[in-house]
């Protein structure tokens, strides 16, 4: 897991930093965090978290938003069910998003994100109630990158999973 960077910070979205100057490369993404996560931020539906320079604290270099989700009890790999409880409906946490600005990419700065992510998720697991961290790629090379991070893939789909078990051996490692 990426180690963070005292040359950067990643903070909850704020007023003061400048969505409309971000561009990852990716429409979607992009026009979300212009358009909609300070929306999601007031409504509590996704929590949205931003990577900055502590010189440039208005400048948006990457995000991410984790918010709850479900996942049918079937859609968790066999590996993980035991370490899962047997309801019909599981309780996770969900990256709806991550992204880096354009500039940025090649950094690490993907990893460093998906790193807070988890540490976070994992820190939250025991107060909402969560059995694994969920992603859906948008694509091959997204899935890539999660499985680099130890995201195992669900069968014939791009949606990765994490369970939390093994989250606290490489927190705790």
């Amino acid at each position: 897991m990426a180690a963070p960077r005292p040359d950067l910070r990643i903070e909850a979205l704020a007023s003061h930093h400048e969505r409309s100057g971000f561009s990852c490369g990716v429409d979607s993404l992009d026009r979300y965090l212009w358009t909609q996560a300070s929306q999601d931020m007031r409504r509590k539906a996704n929590g949205v978290f931003i990577l900055v320079e502590p010189a440039k604290p208005n400048v948006i270099l990457g995000y991410y938003t984790l918010c709850a989700t479900g996942l049918p009890q079937g859609d968790v790999p066999s590996a993980a069910r035991k370490h899962v409880p047997r309801y019909p409906l599981v309780s996770a946490t969900l990256i709806g998003r991550l992204a880096v600005s354009e500039a940025r990419q090649g950094e690490r700065l993907g990893a460093m994100l998906l790193a807070d992510a988890v540490r976070r998720a994992y820190r939250s697991a025991d107060t909402v109630g969560s059995s694994m961290l969920v992603v859906d790629a948008l694509n091959e090379r997204a899935a890539a990158f999660y499985e680099g991070n130890g995201f195992v893939s669900l069968p014939d789909s791009l949606r990765l999973v994490l369970p939390m078990h093994a989250i606290r051996r490489m927190v705790e490692s």
